[in-house]
């Protein structure tokens, strides 16, 4: 079966990576932990996971290709004797695809709830002529083309 893509228009041309967050984002069906993301300011986020019975050793926030990835593990302890156990220790990996330029700038425990703060700086959007070639070469292409043809055969 094939599967239908979103950025496959001609229009939509450097888009891969796109398709590949939302890849990785329908993969990502398990709700545990429960979290919140909340609007501090105009360019700060919060991201609060629910990790009660997680210590700071258990716990590990990192990115990797633009993904913020939560890792939770506990140790299990091998000297308690449990009648019942009704609260797992249970691992965990949540995963937030970020976007281009969102920074981590920290990452808290209290209270059984993982604070991890984000910063969307303000960009300046960029703005560039392109010089429009005119003059045709011998072989009828243009400059550009000739030296993008000298570089692929480098």
């Amino acid at each position: 079966m094939t599967r239908l893509s979103l950025f496959n228009s001609p229009l939509l041309l450097g888009f891969e990576q796109f398709e590949q967050a939302i890849d990785r984002i329908s993969k990502t069906a398990d709700g545990y932990p429960p979290y919140n993301v909340e609007q501090l300011a105009e360019h700060c986020l919060r991201i609060t996971l629910a990790v009660a019975g997680f210590g700071e050793d258990d716990l590990s926030v990192q990115i990797e290709d633009n993904q913020l990835v939560i890792r939770g593990r506990q140790q299990d302890d091998k000297e308690r004797a449990y009648l019942h156990r009704g609260i797992a220790a249970r691992q965990f990996q949540r995963s937030f695809v970020l976007a281009e330029g969102i920074e981590v700038k920290a990452a808290s425990l209290d209270k059984g709830l993982l604070h991890i703060e984000l910063e969307r700086p303000l960009v300046e959007p960029e703005v560039r002529k392109i010089k429009i070639a005119t003059a045709k070469t011998q072989s009828g292409e243009t400059p550009t083309i000739q030296a993008i043809r000298k570089e692929s055969k480098a």
